[in-house]
């Protein structure tokens, strides 16, 4: 109890800087780093593969805590996986080798000259690995009623090893409730698909050998929670637990003690005399059972029915189905019929009609097409290469040199005179400018120089302008 006392160990309640919380994290971050190496590999998407990779570090395991001989490299390692396990397709030499040097990377083992050494953080890591695999095998060997039974149980007996030890085991009893519940609304639903099921017993018998092994499981954990100062925080949980593992036993032992009862209903003695009192109590019984009663009701003697168990049994009177819709009762009936009597529509606003679109039709000449389709790639053209600076000299000054626009609409440096190129370019090549070769033409003061003379010697004139050419 004085370790319960105790705030358990949890990642949660310590600060955040300790050396402690960093190391163990790095922890989880190497598991990472490993699974997310083996799952960039499709050989690995396989569950056969996984089963093999964990048959591997298996070997691994079993070496580090003295059960089998020392692995001095892989080549034994492969041989002594496939003196092991029956494998059609035994992971290669290769693939080891590979497996080796992720385990090696992420701090999991150290590959010495003689022999492949787990560190503690490998040994943890497979440990866990394993456990986890065959949590996982036992939970899935269970039907869907027998899984969040066997989960409950898990639970506690987690809450035992983990809370009585000081180390928070992760809120496991809220866990364990919620599973029996689970359990406990899947066996609700199930009732007359076990009555309907002639060979139901066995597994009836299982759920509730299960609920009553969890009953004393789940009385131990709540039993630890019987302070002052504990109650008060736990008194709720302790309260639903309480009721659902009531409810529960009593479900499981009212439908073991109700199938036995249909079972042996042929080999029931009768009696020739007829008690009005005992067939209310019973026809009552029947619609309001309580929850641990062996009376059945209407459905669930149309549910245990059975066909042809003597000769000529299916032409006595009529069969019905296994499963059956839940009744609507006459409250519900006259609530419907109230509602429609007296619905009517709830409208917030004024219901609006939309008005008709109405359409044009427009014509378009083909010139029209090519002139829109010229328009949108020069403005794209010029969304690249900024041409306003020459256009709006030639605008202002007229026909001038090529040499004197590149220098007098920006400047001498040979950047500039590269842009202002590029522009005179663009515009050449949509026709907003004429070029006309000159003869002679000034010289100007740059800091660069033309690669050929005579590639100066032209002028530029702009087009006459449209509204489009000034966009």
């Amino acid at each position: 109890m004085d370790t319960v006392k105790r705030a358990p160990i949890s990642i949660f309640n310590v600060e955040s800087n300790t050396a402690e919380l960093k190391t163990s994290m790095r922890d989880i971050a190497s598991l990472a780093g490993v699974l997310n190496e083996l799952g960039s590999q499709q050989i690995y998407e396989s569950p056969l593969e996984i089963l093999r990779f964990l048959n591997t570090i298996q070997l691994l395991y079993e070496e580090s805590l003295g059960l089998a001989g020392v692995i001095e490299d892989t080549e034994m390692l492969y041989y002594r996986y496939r003196n092991t396990y029956i494998d059609d397709a035994p992971p290669t030499i290769k693939q080891l080798e590979h497996l080796i040097y992720i385990l090696s990377r992420n701090s999991w083992l150290t590959k010495q000259t003689r022999q492949i050494k787990l560190l503690d953080r490998g040994k943890r890591m497979m440990d866990a690995l394993i456990r986890l695999a065959n949590d996982s095998l036992a939970y899935y060997l269970q039907d869907d009623i027998g899984r969040s039974l066997f989960q409950a149980r898990r639970d506690a007996e987690l809450s035992a090893a983990y809370d009585d030890n000081g180390i928070s085991g992760g809120n496991k009893i809220a866990s364990m409730i919620h599973n029996v519940e689970d359990a406990i609304q899947k066996l609700e639903l199930r009732q007359l698909e076990f009555f309907a099921d002639r060979n139901a017993l066995p597994q009836l018998e299982i759920i509730h050998q299960l609920m009553q092994e969890l009953e004393i499981k789940m009385q131990e954990r709540l039993s630890q929670f019987r302070t002052v100062e504990e109650s008060l925080v736990m008194s709720e949980l302790v309260q639903r637990g309480t009721a659902v593992l009531s409810k529960g036993t009593a479900l499981s032992l009212g439908m073991l003690t109700k199938y036995i009862r249909f079972v042996t209903m042929q080999d029931t003695p009768l009696s020739d005399s007829i008690s009005p009192e005992k067939i209310r109590t019973f026809i009552v019984n029947m619609y309001n059972p309580p929850i641990d009663s062996n009376i059945p009701n209407a459905y669930d003697l149309f549910s245990f029915m059975e066909q042809a168990q003597y000769e000529d049994e299916e032409l006595d009177g009529i069969w019905m189905p296994i499963k059956f819709a839940a009744p609507i009762g006459g409250q519900d009936i006259d609530d419907a019929i109230h509602y429609l009597e007296t619905y009517e529509p709830k409208v917030n606003d004024p219901i609006e009609t939309e008005a008709e679109i109405d359409f044009e039709e427009t014509i378009v000449e083909g010139e029209s097409v090519q002139q829109l389709f010229d328009d949108a790639a020069w403005q794209m053209t010029k969304a690249v290469i900024n041409t306003d600076i020459i256009e709006h000299y030639l605008d202002v000054h007229g026909e001038s040199e090529l040499e004197e626009v590149m220098i007098e609409s920006s400047s001498a440096e040979w950047g500039d005179a590269i842009r202002s190129l590029l522009a005179v370019s663009a515009l050449t090549s949509k026709q907003k400018v004429n070029m006309k070769e000159v003869l002679d033409t000034k010289q100007f003061d740059k800091r660069w120089e033309w690669v050929e003379d005579d590639d100066r010697r032209f002028t530029l004139q702009r087009h006459k302008r449209t509204t489009r050419d000034n966009e």
